[in-house]
């Protein structure tokens, strides 16, 4: 996006023409462009409709606030989903944070959340059009703070309660998992980890690259794993943290919660543990809060006699095993006269989307089994959601 057209955009006729864009109900580009250019030039159209359709995807982040707020198409990928930033925020809110710097803040997400907190910000960016987006979307919704172009790396952070950091994962070859790669690079966020902060990484970061006294924590949204993020100082109050945010609001769960769990024998129940659980490495605390073990202490599937509903996990009531064999496998699920079959697997090598076509089935009913091994042996369990 070009800064001086989205810079008109935030003017009296700008925001005319956005209106004009976003009441058009035309769903072919060309033509609502096209409507669009008698009133404005081609340049200023185009951006109008940008930010409509920028604005319409950015629901599913931002939720309501994205009506009133402003994005670039790399922005809005990059940026953090507003529950976990809203989460972030509320963690800097209980700890007392006065003010933060964001460095690297992109389109002003994460500032937008610690703004609402009562966090004074100030955000940092190379790109100049991102920073007079994120500026536009603090004025937007009524937030004060601070924006301007700068490089992170060469801002004194000591004035600022805590150091927040979202390196970006891409070099000129695309995404990246070498930290090495990372802009700022991995030597800057370990100098930032040594005083109050919080710096977002990819949820694969390895636990081992985790710095001593720093806290790792990985969330997940209704089932999707977003984000790790390490926190710092006196931020950090355990060595590892799983949070999950869903329809009952937010649980959190962490190493000082995880007495450990041996492995057992498959019982009445199984427990899909959290995407958030498993990269934290907190499976065997979802087993040991369900009354469980592991299934095999190298797969993240727990099992129980006892039913209970947790946040950190699906639970499934376990039906019968089948035949791990295919062909038996077959002939037991036509015998139940099934014919939708939802596949779930961990630790064997099955493709579930090759082996519903193999498998072929035909009948009226609907049910789910789960390809895993037990005690070392493939198996398959034929299961019912609760």
């Amino acid at each position: 996006m070009d800064l001086e057209a989205f810079r008109w955009l935030l003017t009296e006729p700008g925001q005319r023409l956005l209106a004009e864009a976003a009441g058009l109900e035309e769903p072919d580009p060309l033509r609502a462009q096209t409507a669009l250019r008698r009133l404005a030039s081609a340049e200023h159209a185009a951006a109008a409709l940008t930010q409509v359709r920028l604005r319409e995807r950015a629901v599913a982040k931002f939720g309501e606030l994205a009506g009133r707020m402003y994005f670039t198409p790399d922005g809005l990928e990059q940026a953090t989903r507003s529950t976990v930033a809203d989460h972030r925020a509320g963690r800097l809110a209980a700890f007392r944070a006065d003010s933060l710097v964001d460095l690297g803040c992109g389109i002003g997400g994460d500032l937008v959340a610690a703004a609402r907190v009562g966090v004074v910000c100030v955000g940092v960016d190379l790109d100049p059009v991102r920073v007079a987006v994120a500026e536009a979307n603090l004025a937007a919704l009524d937030l004060s703070g601070a924006v301007g172009v700068a490089d992170a790396t060469e801002i004194d952070t000591r004035p600022f309660d805590v150091a927040f950091a979202d390196p970006a994962r891409r070099s000129a070859r695309g995404r990246t998992f070498d930290v090495d790669d990372w802009t700022p690079p991995w030597s800057f966020v370990e100098s930032l980890l040594r005083r109050d902060a919080c710096v977002k990484v990819a949820p694969g970061v390895p636990r081992s690259l985790v710095p001593e006294g720093v806290e790792a924590e990985w969330v997940s949204d209704h089932g999707d794993v977003k984000e790790a993020a390490l926190w710092s100082g006196r931020l950090a109050t355990v060595r590892r943290r799983a949070t999950v945010i869903g329809q009952g609001g937010l649980a959190t769960l962490t190493d000082e919660d995880d007495p450990g769990a041996g492995v057992r024998a498959v019982g009445e129940y199984l427990y899909e543990p959290d995407g958030a659980v498993i990269r934290a490495g907190l499976v065997t605390a979802v087993a040991a809060g369900v009354s469980g073990g592991l299934l095999d202490e190298h797969i993240a599937y727990v099992t129980s006699d006892a039913s209970f509903h947790t946040p950190f996990a699906r639970g499934y009531r376990v039906i019968a095993e089948l035949p791990y064999r295919e062909k038996a496998l077959k002939a037991a699920l036509r015998e139940r006269g099934i014919g939708r079959l939802t596949i779930k697997k961990r630790g064997v090598e099955v493709v579930p989307e090759q082996l519903r076509r193999r498998l072929d089935l035909a009948g009226d009913d609907e049910a789910t089994i789960v390809m895993t091994r037990v005690a070392g042996q493939g198996t398959v369990l034929l299961v019912q959601p609760f």
